[in-house]
Formats: structure tokens, C-alpha cells, sequence
């Protein structure tokens, strides 16, 4: 509740945003119309934001054939989370990670990358496929679809303040360019603590889904390390995108990762770490088999 609340707030922080920069650049009818337009881009979103992004990623829709192994284990994870299953994509990038999209759960999809397969244990990668189940039931793929096109919204305002500050009268040229500053980069920071928000929920549900906190927590150790050696060049071209990925996926040496959307991965371990039985012990690692993963276009995972 209190998670859900936060979220709240913050959104209404961002619309307080859009509303302050549409009066700025006109008046009441200004901060009516930069509602409108939000909320007509909000719609938007909402009916085909899952598509958009499953083209950006070059993702490639696995059918129950195909997907073998790991179609089998998503079904059986929706099915204890008590929630459709979700179509499954695969991304052809050797970085590990993985995100869920769709407005609901009746509309939702999976996409893991082909370096999750290769490089995880089985144990592992259903503790991924359970943390993006959470974020679908949970419906933060919608909250996070939302909160990206409202930053996109601010950020475009802000550029146009630069240009209308003066001529309004509201804040003058320093006004402008105050606003074209700090207007995105106020909205980044809300996007950010919502996404942080939702992936402490998201991964305390997972665990519970596939009822192996320590195997969640062992993924998120390997993928954030992997994330730093390899690029995923679909994320870099859409950098907007890397709010949505259980990790990070944008380059260790982008400027990118001064302003990260995802919580500190050793604080997330801590947290499932401490989720796990005291009498659990670590097991020997078991691998989907590359000769029984999923075939997809180049071949077995």
C-alpha cells in the first residue's frame, strides 16, 4: 500500500509538471491544452506501447514449440501467480536481462534476451520470468508507459520554453531556460523513483511466485555484471527503454548510468537474501540444456 501510494504521489508530480509548463507557455487555456495533449498521448501509449517497444528491441514472438522449455516454465509461473500466460519473446542479444510490457494481464508479454538463456541456470531464469510476472500483475507496465510518455511530454515543453518563455511574459528568457533544464530533468528524477519503487515490489513478488528468492537474487548478481562487459544495442538506441529491463541495460560507460533507474542491485540481493529460509542452502546451479532450450532462428538457446 504504501509502494502504491508513493507511485501515486509521484504521478501526480509529473502531471503537476506538464500543467505548470503548459501555463507557462500560455496561460490556463496553455496548462488545459498540455493536459489534453498528455493525456491524448497517454492513450496513446496505452494501446500500443507493447507493440512499440517489442519493435524497437527486435523482439521475435516464441511459440509453444519453439519456446520448449521456457514456454513450459512461464505457463506453470503464471499459473501459480494466477494470471494469464503472457506471450513470450525472444531478443537476439548476448546481454542477459529481460522485460515484461502490455497494458494489463490479459495483454501482457515477456521478453528475455538470448544471453539470459545462454549464460543463467534454470533455476535462475525462473526466478526472471517470476520478478517480470510481478511487474505485469502489479500492472507497472502500464504505470512505467505512462510516466515515460509524460517525461517525453515534459522534456519536449521544456525545449519549447526556451522560445515562448519571453513572449508570455512568465519567466522571461532565464525562465526558459531554466525550464528547458530543469523540467526533464525533474521529470527523469520522478521516473526514476518509481521505477526504483517498482522493482523492490516486483522482485519481493517474484520470489514469492517461484518460491526461490536466492536464485532471483543470484540472477540479479549475474546480470548486472554482464551488463557492464556487453552492450545490448537496441536499449542504447532507445535509451528511454532501460527503466523497463530487470537490470540496467545500458553501458557501464554511458552518462546514462550517473542518473540509473533501477535501485542498487546489491541492496535488491540483501533484500531477497533475507527473504530466503534460514535453512535454505545454496544448490549445485542446473542449466536449461542447450540441447532442449528453445529453438529459435539461430538454432537451440
Amino acid at each position: 500500500m504504501a509502494g502504491n501510494l508513493k507511485v501515486f504521489v509521484l504521478m501526480a508530480a509529473l502531471t503537476a509538471l506538464v500543467v505548470g509548463l503548459g501555463w507557462m507557455l500560455g496561460g490556463s487555456g496553455g496548462a488545459v491544452i498540455a493536459l489534453v495533449i498528455a493525456g491524448g498521448m497517454n492513450l496513446f501509449s496505452y494501446w500500443n506501447s507493447d507493440k512499440m517497444v517489442l519493435r524497437q528491441q527486435g523482439a521475435i514472438q516464441l511459440s509453444p514449440s519453439q519456446g520448449g522449455d521456457l514456454f513450459a516454465m512461464t505457463a506453470r509461473l503464471a499459473q501459480r501467480a494466477g494470471m494469464p500466460m503472457p506471450k513470450l519473446y525472444l531478443l537476439p542479444t548476448e546481454q542477459p536481462n529481460a522485460f515484461a510490457t502490455g497494458r494489463n494481464p490479459q495483454n501482457s508479454a515477456v521478453a528475455v534476451t538470448q544471453g539470459l538463456l545462454n549464460h543463467l541456470s534454470a533455476d535462475e531464469i525462473e526466478g526472471v520470468i517470476a520478478h517480470e510476472l510481478a511487474h505485469i500483475q502489479h500492472r507497472d507496465t502500464l504505470t512505467m508507459t505512462i510516466t515515460a510518455t509524460m517525461a517525453g511530454a515534459i522534456a519536449m515543453m521544456g525545449n519549447m520554453m526556451l522560445f515562448a518563455g519571453n513572449r508570455e511574459g512568465r519567466g522571461g528568457p532565464l525562465g526558459g531556460i531554466l525550464a528547458m533544464i530543469l523540467a526533464p530533468l525533474a521529470a527523469m528524477m520522478v521516473q526514476m523513483a518509481i521505477s526504483r519503487a517498482r522493482e523492490y515490489e516486483a522482485d519481493a513478488t517474484g520470489a514469492r511466485i517461484c518460491g526461490k528468492p536466492r536464485a532471483l537474487a543470484s540472477a540479479l548478481a549475474r546480470i548486472s555484471q554482464a551488463a557492464g562487459r556487453s552492450v545490448n544495442l537496441p536499449a542504447e538506441r532507445n535509451p528511454a527503454s532501460a527503466a523497463m529491463f530487470i537490470v540496467n541495460p545500458l553501458h557501464a560507460l554511458r552518462a546514462d548510468r550517473l542518473f540509473t533507474t533501477h535501485p542498487p542491485t546489491e541492496e535488491r540481493i540483501a533484500r531477497l537474501m533475507a527473504m530466503a529460509p534460514a535453512a535454505e542452502r545454496p544448490t549445485a546451479p542446473s542449466r536449461i540444456p542447450r540441447s532442449g532450450g528453445p529453438r529459435t532462428p539461430w538454432g537451440r538457446g
